[in-house]
């Protein structure tokens, strides 16, 4: 079961599902201090703060493996479980999800569901041919530190723009600093994250991009109608 915080599941009228890195190819399980899980917490607190009001359950995936492990995708299937069971627990919520590294490109995979409002993608691994066309009508933003050695920010921005191809709302922030691991400046990263999931909730108004960053892509799919 995924682990929920904040809003119990009866009273929760939204919720946020968080997802961690992992690897590329592990069959292990998660050892028991799994320090990309340990990295998400302050982005599910600052999540949970923000939207401390307005009834969302902020949950975490858990998955059964450390990698994604080629073409079983194993994070994909268990996020796809944890919103199976997000459903049985509160209804037909609207859902955002928040992913770094692979978790990153888990919650783009597991956008095509019907519940998914949109993603926030953090550092997000995404392959050349990663598809993209299944997130018609959904909206995502996604914030990579273009200094970034493990994942790549230019792949992340040739995601966006196939993703805005196949009739997505896509925004696209350079962030000045944080590297893979989204350390330097944190607050900024946590800030923006909770903001922009909350907007894409309908709760609040999209936020200001952080201090020193760069949108790669304009947060508005047309005039008037901004994320």
């Amino acid at each position: 079961m995924p682990l929920f915080t904040g809003t119990p599941p009866s009273q929760a009228k939204a919720a946020v599902l968080v997802l961690h890195g992992g690897r590329a190819d592990d069959l292990g399980p998660l050892p028991p201090v799994n320090l990309p899980a340990w990295r998400m917490r302050p982005f599910a607190g600052a999540i949970a703060r923000t939207t401390a009001h307005d009834g969302v359950l902020v949950a975490h995936v858990r998955y059964r493996y450390r990698g994604w492990n080629g073409p079983h995708a194993h994070p994909v299937a268990d996020t796809r479980r944890a919103l199976d069971e997000l459903r049985a627990l509160t209804g037909s919520v609207p859902v955002v999800l928040v992913g770094h590294s692979l978790g990153g490109r888990a919650a783009l995979r597991a956008a095509a569901d019907p519940g998914v409002r949109g993603v926030v993608a953090l550092a997000p691994w995404c392959p050349p041919g990663e598809p993209a066309v299944h997130l018609h009508d959904r909206t995502v933003v996604a914030l990579h530190d273009e200094a970034d050695r493990v994942t790549s920010a230019a792949d992340t921005w040739a995601f966006l723009t196939r993703a805005r191809t196949a009739g997505a709302r896509v925004a696209g922030i350079a962030m000045p600093r944080g590297g893979h691991a989204m350390m330097r400046d944190a607050r900024q990263w946590h800030r923006f994250t909770a903001e922009a999931a909350a907007a894409l909730l309908g709760l609040a108004p999209f936020p200001g991009a952080p201090t020193d960053s760069t949108e790669v892509f304009a947060r508005s799919d047309g005039p008037g109608n901004r994320l």
